[in-house]
């Protein structure tokens, strides 16, 4: 019962704190665009929610490698993050380590959602219609390759959607196509948030969430089908290490 509660209480902030955000985005997008609203609104609301989740929630977490990222904004490279997806809970988190702001790709139905959607549109991100194949893939790279050159960094989950811990998924090319293209880096990231926010679930298990950053993979001259091997390789082997337990299930 105490985390169902607490788990409400949790999702209940979400919901409420979105209406004035997004409102405020919309608002201060006519006079303000970028890094701006990014920043003074989009970066405070997503960190008040993760915050919400570690103190009412119990939801905790550490990162390993937050200098990378560090570096990675100071050499003024291209970049291309490449997470672990298990849970909506590191779409909200990553925002707030990354030392650059984040362009996310993602599907174009997501603009109809109510606010959400419309305050996504007036951030500087890259929304896809998959039923146009061919020309999706040439309008990421387009808007790829001009947001990082503007400074931001590129986000794409390899998995493309959430997965149940343990189990192996097939890794996409979509990152590693677009890190060619682009002569980008791809950094992989481990993320076990799947142990206290399963996918298709409300529900918040208390206890603590690793975030492992590896280091940079260069692009130049190398195929994408190869990049993303090694992005997999570097991911699923950490997973193993920081959460075991499921991997032992599995098997």
């Amino acid at each position: 019962m105490l985390k169902f509660i607490r788990s409400t209480l949790v999702f209940a902030y979400l919901v409420i704190t979105l209406i004035p955000a997004a409102s405020l985005l919309l608002l201060v997008s006519i006079i303000h665009r970028g890094d701006f609203i990014y920043w003074r609104v989009g970066v405070p609301y997503l960190n008040g929610v993760i915050q919400a989740a570690r103190i009412i929630g119990g939801v905790n977490y550490r990162v390993e490698g937050q200098e990378i990222l560090d570096a990675l904004a100071l050499s003024k490279q291209r970049v291309i993050l490449c997470p672990k997806h298990q849970s909506t809970w590191e779409t909200f988190f990553l925002p707030t380590i990354s030392p650059n702001p984040l362009s996310y790709v993602f599907k174009k139905e997501l603009l109809w959602i109510p606010l959400f959607g419309w305050a996504l549109y007036r951030l500087d991100m890259i929304y896809i219609d998959r039923s146009k194949r061919k020309e999706a893939w040439n309008k990421v790279a387009e808007q790829g390759r001009m947001l990082m050159d503007q400074g931001n960094w590129v986000i794409m989950f390899p998995e493309g959607t959430r997965t149940v811990p343990g189990v192996d998924p097939a890794y996409k090319t979509g990152a590693s196509r677009l890190g060619v293209a682009t002569d980008a880096v791809l950094v992989p990231i481990a993320i076990t948030s799947g142990r206290c926010w399963r996918r298709a679930s409300f529900a918040l298990t208390p206890g603590t969430i690793d975030v492992a950053i590896g280091e940079p993979i260069t692009c130049q001259g190398r195929s994408a089908e190869d990049l993303m091997h090694e992005v997999k390789e570097w991911v699923e082997a950490k997973m193993r290490e920081l959460d075991p337990e499921p991997y032992r299930v599995k098997a």
